[in-house]
């Protein structure tokens, strides 16, 4: 499908039956949508996807997938390349043919240093006539090498563009781009003379371009702005001047056409003075002799009606300078009517842009004024007709190559030298119709770039073109702000159809600048989603080219906009090409080794956990003065004195081991940041762990005081429940008296002084609910419980007791007999702070007029005399916590 010659199955009448054209029955269904042009290609060791719609793939090229290896090209295909390297000849009169006049010699010793493998570097200023030498040295040397002549174009290219193109027209392999070293390796084998017109680089990066293809030899021509090359470049240059007068005079005859008159001689005499000789000039004014020719001749000799004339402008040149020309040689003819028209002044001559631009045809106007506004570019002759409106619009680039005012460079043209600066100085086409002649452009590329049938290659053979209308479109003129957005939105779209196809026609010169411009005006325009793509295809691009930290940011950059969008598979996309960077750098690979010194931990240490086989031996805890009293306020039984001195060294965290202090180390510091000297690490690690262990100690006396205030307030109004030991069991008492329920409290009896269990489902250490003084005498004669119910004064020292495993408690199946004399009161002092020892009790409990019974109640009853101190914290009272009387 062309986009200029539509196909019969474009117009939709292929698919429609009887039915469809009487109009009855369903309508055809809608053609399917175009699919994207999605290319595979091989740069180095990475397989890239060209995706135009969610953005370029890219992996490590997989087995069976790697490019077979490069052939040299024939006879014939390097004929063609050579053809599609060469600018096409325009439609219309042929231009007329000029000699290479006193360029003998130069030609020559060019012949001569590529003869003998060296290269050269021909200088001179703009107009001197530098490609047209080069050309006649190109086809002195056709045969010179084994891969013959290759014709190069340096305009807008750098040193490893202009190696993959030589690559590329040298050897055949398709879809793919070779790394560095491979594409160095390969440049090596290849022998041929290289033309280099237009090169804008020099130094080091010249140096660099020379070495890599050291088989090959260089005819480089660069303008006077070029850096020269450097001392150690085995590089002749050769400089190139303007012509004589004599031979100034002859290429101005040759470029008319006949023999210039005393006038016209004399007036070509002053302008080789002020143009200096260069040849630009005297083609250029050839072509104002041509038109002052045209112009003298009646337009009524060759169209009555001024058709012609309204059509395309003055008539037909050749036909006029032939009159012309036959007139000025004395033949006399009386159907001829001459006008008078003077000669063009001698700045005309000197600037004649406006002069010749002003007696173009109309189309050749146009084409010129899209020149102008693309910078200098020209679009190819094919774009002229649908751009200008006229069919025959292709013409005009014939018109405007005899005039001088383009010359070629690579495979199309562009203004020549100076043309576009002197028709700016005078007003040619103001700044905002510029930008307007530049969006009609940029639409018009828009669409025949995202066309399916445009091959990646002749997309890029009109990329300057292009660029030029973005860098237009994006900088803006300063005119209405919405004309300024609707350019730029332009500019997106141009961006976006022509990028994927100049990454397919490995052009990444041009897909970079392309990826540049379009992601500024996305970003003036704010769409984000456009934005994202090109920052995408910027990272793709950059990891192509081994710019792994560029290609990190453009592609996080990418993430970021596509994740605020919900663009799942581009932010899919994206990711991939990400985790490529991150296995490319290396960063998936084992950490850096530590430094012994300082080794790596949290800012608070790390607790080492103790296992069975590295527990410690218990290791006794200091006794605080006064025993443990001082801190429980409660002395244990002297029974169990020695177990509860075992079980006192327990630790306080048995889970970890406290082996040591913790270590607490410092991160690194940056690099170049001092290190702090030794004795200030040694201090403030002094400190951290001085406040470490006082944060324990300071813990450990809370819960000291905690369990000493739940131990202190279980003291009831009955004595029997303050003689409590752990080294008698609770027997289940075979007596039911037919209550189920608790006893109701007796008068003086207080809630919550019962000293009622609760049920916990967690072992608890329990201390001792009371202790007995060490030297009473059981008033009973048995150890009944109600011998002595109060805490001693004595200094024995009491115990904790272990943490036991916790049973729930059982209903009492007897009720204990209640004392039938009243309760004494509670002592009249408290217990101090746990540091000190509690005051001695001032009363004693009255002796029961009644013998308790001999065996003990069932432990968990509700006036249980055989309560431990557990029961007041909330936990179950242990097994070991309940005591009975001897037998």
């Amino acid at each position: 499908m062309d986009p200029i010659n539509r196909g019969p199955e474009e117009y939709g009448h292929d698919g429609e039956g009887d039915d469809a054209r009487q109009g009855r029955g369903t309508p055809a269904p809608a053609p399917a949508p175009a699919r994207a042009r999605v290319v595979r290609l091989v740069s180095g060791d990475l397989l890239v996807t060209v995706n135009p719609v969610d953005g370029s793939e890219i992996e490590p090229c997989p087995p069976g997938h790697e490019p077979a290896a490069p052939r040299p090209l024939t006879a014939e295909e390097r004929a063609e390349a050579a053809r599609a390297a060469a600018p096409p000849v325009p439609p219309g009169p042929a231009a007329p043919t000029l000699p290479l006049l006193e360029r003998q010699e130069e030609r020559e010793r060019l012949v001569g240093i590529l003869g003998r493998g060296r290269s050269a570097r021909l200088s001179g200023p703009a107009g001197s006539g530098r490609t047209a030498l080069l050309d006649a040295v190109a086809a002195d040397c056709a045969d010179l090498a084994p891969d013959g002549v290759v014709r190069l174009s340096g305009h807008h290219r750098t040193p490893a563009e202009l190696l993959h193109e030589l690559f590329a027209a040298v050897r055949y392999a398709p879809d793919h781009r070779p790394g560095r070293t491979v594409l160095h390796d390969r440049l090596r084998e290849i022998g041929a003379v290289v033309v280099v017109d237009d090169l804008e680089f020099g130094g080091a990066a010249l140096d660099e371009f020379l070495a890599a293809a050291p088989e090959c030899a260089f005819l480089l021509a660069a303008g006077p702005d070029t850096p020269a090359p450097s001392a150690d470049a085995h590089v002749e240059d050769i400089h190139l001047a303007g012509l004589g007068r004599g031979a100034a005079l002859k290429l101005l005859e040759s470029a008319v056409g006949r023999t210039l008159t005393d006038d016209e001689a004399n007036w070509a005499g002053d302008l080789w003075f002020e143009s200096e000789g260069l040849p630009l000039r005297f083609v250029q004014a050839g072509a104002l002799l041509r038109q002052r020719d045209r112009l003298r001749v009646t337009p009524a000799e060759f169209d009555a009606f001024g058709a012609l004339e309204e059509a395309f402008g003055p008539t037909d040149p050749e036909a006029a300078a032939a009159v012309a020309a036959a007139a000025f040689d004395g033949v006399d003819d009386p159907d001829v009517e001459l006008r008078e028209i003077p000669l063009p002044s001698l700045g005309e001559g000197a600037a004649p842009a406006a002069l010749l631009a002003s007696r173009l045809s109309r189309s050749a106007q146009s084409a010129l004024r899209f020149a102008v506004a693309l910078g200098g570019e020209v679009p190819h002759q094919a774009h002229l007709p649908a751009l200008v409106g006229d069919t025959h619009a292709d013409a005009a680039l014939g018109e405007l190559r005899a005039c001088g005012l383009l010359s070629p460079v690579g495979p199309r043209y562009r203004l020549a030298a100076g043309v576009l600066t002197q028709l700016l100085a005078q007003g040619y086409e103001p700044d905002q119709a510029a930008a307007d002649r530049a969006h009609t452009i940029a639409q018009h590329y828009a669409w025949w770039a995202a066309h399916p049938s445009v091959t990646p290659e002749r997309a890029v053979a009109e990329s300057d073109a292009v660029l030029a209308a973005l860098s237009v479109l994006v900088a803006g003129t300063g005119g209405e702000p919405d004309t300024e957005a609707e350019h730029r939105a332009t500019a997106v779209l141009l961006a976006r159809a022509a990028a994927p196809a100049f990454a397919a026609g490995l052009h990444w010169g041009a897909w970079e600048r392309t990826l540049r411009a379009g992601q500024e005006a996305a970003r003036l325009t704010g769409e984000v989603a456009e934005e994202a793509y090109f920052h995408h295809e910027l990272g793709v691009l950059a990891l192509c080219a081994g710019n792994l930290e560029r290609a990190r940011a453009e592609l996080e950059a990418s993430i970021g906009m596509r994740g605020v969008l919900a663009d799942k598979r581009g932010t899919v996309a994206g990711r991939r090409a990400l985790a490529l960077v991150a296995d490319l750098s290396g960063e998936h690979a084992a950490p850096a080794e530590t430094r012994a010194e300082e080794p790596v931990s949290p800012p608070r240490g790390i607790p080492s956990l103790r296992g069975p086989a590295r527990r410690p031996a218990p290791q006794p805890l200091p006794t605080p003065p006064g025993g443990t009293a001082g801190v429980l306020g409660r002395t244990a039984p002297s029974g169990v004195a020695g177990r509860g001195t075992a079980q006192s060294s327990m630790p306080a965290f048995p889970d970890f081991a406290d082996e040591g202090p913790t270590l607490i180390t410092r991160p690194d510091t940056a690099k170049g940041a001092g290190r702090p000297g030794l004795g200030g690490g040694i201090i403030n690690g002094a400190r951290r762990n001085l406040a470490a262990v006082g944060a324990g100690a300071l813990l450990v006396a809370v819960l000291g005081t905690v369990v000493t205030l739940g131990a202190t307030s279980g003291n009831g109004e009955d004595p029997a429940t303050n003689r409590v030991t752990s080294d008698s069991t609770a027997t289940d008492d075979t007596t039911d008296d037919g209550i189920d329920g608790e006893e109701e409290p007796a008068e003086g009896d207080e809630p919550g002084e019962t000293g009622e269990a609760t049920r916990s489902g967690s072992p608890s250490p329990s201390v001792s609910g009371s202790a007995s003084p060490s030297g009473s005498t059981d008033p009973s004669g048995s150890g009944t419980p109600g011998g002595s119910g109060a805490p001693s004064s004595s200094g024995s020292p009491s115990t904790t007791t272990p943490p036991t495993a916790t049973t729930p408690p059982t209903r009492p199946t007897t009720r204990p007999p209640r004392p039938t004399t009243t309760p004494p009161k509670p002592p009249t002092t408290t217990s101090k702070p746990p540091t000190t020892t509690p005051p001695p009790v001032t009363t004693t409990p009255p002796e029961p007029t009644t013998d308790p019974p001999t065996t003990s109640p069932s432990t968990g009853g509700a006036d249980s005399p055989s309560i431990s101190a557990s029961s007041s914290l909330g936990g179950s009272p242990a097994p070991g916590d309940v005591t009975g009387s001897p037998a």
